[in-house]
């Protein structure tokens, strides 16, 4: 075969033949080559597309059904999110910038959509999702600080009943954690606060509502704890979706804010991505932020790399571009009166359940009402039935449901967290109500048919442990 290579000329890209000795061939060591053909399996077209469809179908999604999995918000992705997406296709993360004006222009319009939801002055597009959002906020504290020559300063303190992945930040960014309880109310502790600050803490990292599902009424005066000691606080906007539109963290005196737009902006989530965590920051942080940045010139948009302090790139590109415009048209076409009433849907849904549920489960914390989510506790069904809430979530399963969040927050024995969101109507809601109704009376009736789910499942329950410890990641052939 002729060895043929593309080329550009005057007139245009050409086919030109290359000679013998300018082709550089690759022999593989033989130590490293198989020593007899893979068995790959020889299947007829339409059984490998039977099989793929049919494994589609026993997965679950939220176009599948209710999905009230807490903390995480398990909206529903309207399908013209997808369909815009799906206009830039054809845009390559290598093209030059005059070519990508208008890719420019969106992320653009982005970011001030951002900033005027959160009120913070700077936004960077880069972080891929929620955790490396901490993570890149975390380092433009510690860019602050130690522009600042306070080096001291190597503390964070978190709440106990924080998501996981702050603890995990801060200590990537190589941070000690110090944790504050919460008091009687599920709130931050004000007094131990007090006592735990010094001129060692960097930063206090904060959901607001909380993963109790409380909006923490102190958060002013929190935050001027922390200011007052010179130190940052960090916004968690894991749980934004509860406020976005009607208050703002920078009004309540945050500094970093990350944001999930695979959560709060309806984009498709769970099972390992897609996702897209943004970071917005006060004017302060700005010259930290990851580079490069769109600015704008007289007639042009353009990448700007020319920042001398900045923490560096967080992502390959400029991070998940197809996420950033699910973002966009969901923020467009609700406009900021529909982004606040999707919040306040998603606040009366959550009570709406919370209330229903109130009269036969646990549910600590929420005397005054919930926000977006809210917690049941099953600590009184295991100690007089020997119930967990793992058998509740299974149990579940058999009706169609995912089930919530497990076992937390910490803070609570045998924690379900719920979170229905603005997505779900009333009828879906009077259902869920009923099935968890049902499960636990048949909890006092019949514990056993608990213990013993899911069984209409593909699979009954498994080992998790097992799962976890020793896990299967590939097919032997026999």
């Amino acid at each position: 075969m002729d060895k043929l290579l593309f080329e550009k000329s005057k007139e245009g890209r050409r086919c030109v033949q290359l000679p013998e000795a300018s082709i550089h061939t690759f022999s593989l060591p033989k130590q490293f080559q198989r020593k007899k053909a893979p068995r790959l399996p020889e299947i007829a077209e339409v059984d490998l597309v039977r099989h793929y469809i049919n494994l589609s179908k026993k997965a679950f999604g939220v176009d599948n059904g209710f999905y009230p999995l807490g903390s995480c918000t398990m909206k529903y992705n309207p399908r013209i999110n997808e369909d815009t997406a799906s206009l830039f296709k054809a845009v390559h993360p290598y093209q030059e910038t005059h070519s990508i004006q208008g890719v420019l222009s969106a992320m653009k319009l982005l970011e001030d959509s951002l900033k005027e939801i959160t009120g913070m002055d700077a936004i960077s597009l880069q972080p891929a999702a929620g955790a490396q959002g901490e993570f890149t906020g975390l380092l433009l504290i510690k860019a602050y600080h130690e522009y600042h020559k306070d080096h001291k300063r190597t503390k964070v303190i978190i709440p106990d009943s924080a998501h996981g992945t702050n603890p995990a930040s801060a200590s990537m960014v190589g941070y000690e954690t110090i944790s504050v309880k919460s008091d009687e109310h599920g709130n931050v502790d004000i007094e131990t606060l007090k006592r735990i600050v010094n001129d060692e803490v960097a930063a206090l990292m904060l959901t607001n509502p909380n993963t109790l599902g409380l909006f923490d009424h102190n958060i002013q005066e929190i935050t001027k704890i922390i200011h007052d000691a010179g130190g940052l606080v960090y916004y968690d906007g894991a749980n934004l979706n509860a406020i976005m539109g009607i208050c703002r963290p920078k009004d309540m005196g945050f500094d970093v804010v990350h944001l999930n737009l695979h959560k709060t902006f309806s984009t498709p989530h769970g099972a390992g991505g897609p996702g897209s965590g943004p970071i917005g920051c006060i004017d302060i942080l700005e010259p930290f932020l990851p580079k490069p940045v769109i600015n704008q010139s007289a007639n042009a948009y353009y990448l700007d790399y020319q920042r001398p302090q900045s923490i560096g790139r967080i992502k390959s590109f400029y991070g998940n571009f197809a996420v950033y415009m699910k973002a966009l048209t969901y923020i467009l076409i609700l406009g900021s009166d529909g982004l606040k009433e999707a919040s306040e849907n998603a606040v009366l849904n959550a009570n709406y359940m919370m209330e229903k549920l109130s009269k036969v489960y646990q549910i600590p914390y929420h005397k005054e009402g919930c926000m977006h989510e809210f917690i049941i506790s099953i600590d009184s069904l295991k100690k007089e039935h020997d119930i967990t809430a793992k058998d509740i979530a299974k149990a579940l399963l058999d009706y169609g449901i995912h089930p919530p969040t497990m076992y937390f927050p910490l803070i609570v024995s045998e924690a379900l967290m719920i979170e229905p969101n603005e997505t779900e109507s009333k009828e879906t809601l009077d259902h869920a109500i009923d099935v968890f109704l049902q499960i636990h009376k048949d909890a006092l009736s019949n514990p056993n048919k608990l213990r013993e789910a899911p069984i209409s499942t593909p699979v009954g329950r498994l080992d998790e442990v097992s799962a976890a410890r020793h896990p299967v990641l590939r097919y032997l052939f026999q």
